[in-house]
């Protein structure tokens, strides 16, 4: 479902479902090595939904008996989820969402909107009925892809003290790469969650600079970890968060520390973002990122090295090659710098090559090899020619001798 951002290393993601972020120490060890920076090999990417709107809500279609009192809300899952048209709600319409309500809220007045702060006690629970997540008060931004997509989507219907039952295919929860140890890969999951409170976020205006670096690197960790598990599309949406977070006005005034340590986190998006683009092939965006990288920080060799492989991308080698080796003289050592120089270089010469022959063709300009016969084919041709001359003027020379000669006489 999701991944990660800055050239992320290859461990288990952090807890998406109880919002844990990875430790400093482990984040700039995901992010900040210098030979783990290089693209990692293109996977395909399936179609996401657009988050910014839910549609419309669906009963689903075959009646079941209602769930037993002592029935585990894992076993009332995925085989019974479709079977109640009266209490199961198909939330995107595809069956693989679905929430029912276990005991009722207050009133549809009162669910939280986008961009407020809820906290849900949730417990989260497989197939087989292990519980593999419990928090009794989980906090997180409605909307911001701050936890599992199942349940960024299912608060937004729950009333003020709800306990719903929502059951997610594993697209929505921990996807195909799972979570180690405890959920596997293309796991579903059934989510029992409560929404104990929900209220405006702070205003950005208002956080000193430490509360702002620390809401900055949330996002940015969370866009880190979609990146991990392949998903640009949130992990793009979770950058830009945290890079509006980071650009926001502020009433207070910050430390010069403070000031450059929001320009590390600002510099460390934007080369996270980079990467997320180049996977999704958008170049120019990409190009952008890059360059708005390099404008605070113009030897940094991640950006130098993205700019590079979006130009070649681009097929203009001859920029790409300068900036590649700007990149390798600020690191020489680095073997994924000196490989992808390389391969340009190899791919300019092949490039050149092409260019040279089509312009021979459009200019008319004979081949090497072509040459010599077309010289042989003008030969009888210039041989007449210069005999003819030579011929000529030896006549005019005897035409005018005996005009002398008859004039002497």
């Amino acid at each position: 479902m999701a991944s990660s951002g800055e050239e992320p290393r290859n461990g288990s993601p952090d807890r998406a479902g109880t919002g844990t972020e990875p430790s400093p120490t482990a984040d700039a060890a995901q992010l900040d090595t210098a030979e783990d920076f290089e693209v990692l090999e293109e996977e395909e990417e399936e179609e996401e939904e657009d988050l910014s709107e839910l549609p419309p809500l669906e009963d689903v279609g075959r009646p079941l008996a209602p769930p037993r009192e002592d029935t585990q809300p894992s076993e009332q899952g995925r085989g019974e989820a479709a079977e109640d048209p009266q209490e199961w709600l198909d939330v995107l319409g595809s069956g693989l969402l679905k929430k029912k309500t276990l005991v009722p809220g207050q009133g549809v007045d009162t669910r939280p909107r986008k961009g407020q702060d809820v906290t849900v006690r949730l417990k989260a629970t497989l197939e087989d009925g292990s519980v593999v997540e419990e928090n009794p008060a989980l906090t997180f931004t409605l909307g911001d892809c701050d936890v599992l997509q199942a349940l960024d989507l299912c608060v937004q219907l729950l009333e003020m003290g709800e306990t719903a039952l929502i059951v997610a295919d594993a697209k929505y929860c921990y996807g195909a790469q799972g979570r180690s140890p405890d959920i596997p890969p293309n796991a579903a999951l059934t989510l029992e969650v409560e929404l104990l409170a929900a209220q405006d976020a702070p205003d950005l205006e208002l956080l000193s600079g430490k509360e702002k670096i620390e809401l900055a690197n949330r996002k940015r960790e969370r866009g880190n970890f979609f990146y991990q598990q392949a998903d640009y599309v949130l992990a793009i949406n979770s950058y830009d968060i945290a890079l509006k977070i980071i650009s926001s006005s502020s009433k207070v005034d910050f430390s010069p520390d403070e000031e450059a340590e929001l320009l590390d986190v600002k510099v460390k998006c934007l080369n996270n973002l980079a990467a997320s683009q180049l996977k999704l092939d958008h170049y120019e965006a990409a190009l952008k990122s890059c360059n708005l990288v390099l404008e605070h920080q113009p030897g940094n060799i991640k950006a130098l090295f993205r700019k590079g492989k979006v130009l070649a991308q681009q097929g203009e080698y001859r920029e790409a090659i300068p900036i590649l080796k700007a990149a390798l003289k600020l690191e020489p050592s680095n073997k994924t710098i000196h490989a992808e120089l390389s391969k340009l270089v190899k791919k300019h010469a092949d490039q050149k090559t092409v260019e040279t022959e089509m312009y021979r063709k459009m200019l008319g300009n004979p081949s090497a090899a072509g040459t010599p016969g077309k010289c042989k084919d003008k030969l009888p041709w210039s041989i007449p020619w210069k005999w003819l001359f030579g011929a000529t003027a030896i006549a005019l020379g005897g035409v005018a001798l005996s005009v002398v000669i008859a004039a002497r006489n």
